[in-house]
């Protein structure tokens, strides 16, 4: 605890703690609506589109890769919404084909172009997460906070719309709720969580992070609000243990993040079992 203690007057590790926690609610907000919608792998294909873009801005040596990265990750959130409504392309296709091609393109482009001595470690740390998380400046640890503040909002705002397009996209349309939108604006917010959530997890271990607590916290509740805010809870603490585990330990974070989320959800499920018998 002293060591931990002595850790927190660092800036960098009261950042990375606070950017942590945020993309870690974030994340749990949309998970439960993309576990019920049967669309859990659309954060797969964004995070391997970020990482295409980050490719490209890494070739183009830009010093804020998030000008290029945010807005052409929300475009093909947008383009794989409109794809996968299409009837020669279903949704699964259309996110593996723009996943796959896009994580190709990418590892392609730092191949060809890259000017950094150790290619496979910085692939390795992208696709993974690395320490980059305790690397974040002030800037950056304010556009965070900014970007989860305008999440977490447009879903307090919009949860009534939000929940009943999760439940029923039919009646919705049908009584006049206009789902396409609130289907882009889910797809848009995940983008943005999926570009937020690269420097903490890494692009391959994303959805981890939407998927496990909406699934935790669907073992020991069954309502709408009750699931999304233990999700929330399940998120947030899991981010939290794993991070500190990360930085007392020196293991990966996004990795370490992940083993706990897992954890998280082994302990759910065997409580679920044992009330369920109770």
């Amino acid at each position: 605890m002293d060591k931990f203690i002595m850790y927190l007057e660092y800036p960098f590790v009261r950042y990375a703690l606070i950017v942590g926690v945020l993309i870690a609610l974030c994340a749990s907000l949309l998970g439960v609506t993309l576990v019920l919608k049967r669309f859990s792998f659309i954060g797969d294909g964004l995070s391997h589109v970020a990482f295409g873009v980050m490719a490209i801005a890494t070739v183009l040596n830009l010093t804020n890769k998030m000008i290029l990265i945010l807005p052409l990750t929300v475009l093909s959130a947008v383009l794989l919404l409109r794809t996968g409504q299409n009837t020669r392309i279903q949704g699964d296709a259309a996110i593996a084909m723009i996943s796959v091609g896009a994580l190709a393109f990418g590892y392609l482009l730092m191949h060809l172009f890259s000017t950094s001595a150790n290619l496979s470690g910085d692939v390795c740390s992208t696709l993974f997460g690395s320490t980059s998380i305790l690397t974040l400046t002030l800037r950056e640890v304010v556009l965070c906070i900014v970007l989860s503040v305008v999440v977490i909002a447009v879903f307090i705002v919009y949860y009534n719309k939000i929940f009943s397009v999760t439940f029923d996209e039919n009646f919705s349309k049908a009584i006049g709720v206009n789902t396409d939108f609130y289907n882009l604006m889910i797809a848009v917010i995940i983008a943005v969580i999926i570009v937020l959530a690269m420097n903490l997890v890494g692009s391959l271990l994303i959805s981890a992070l939407v998927i496990f607590p909406a699934l935790s916290a669907m073992r020991l509740f069954k309502s709408f609000k009750s699931v999304i805010i233990c999700s929330a809870c399940i998120s947030v603490v899991c981010a939290l243990v794993g991070m500190i585990i990360s930085i007392m330990a020196g293991t990966p974070v996004g990795s370490t993040i992940v083993a706990v989320d897992v954890a998280g959800f082994a302990i759910c499920a065997l409580v679920g079992k044992i009330a369920e018998r109770g």
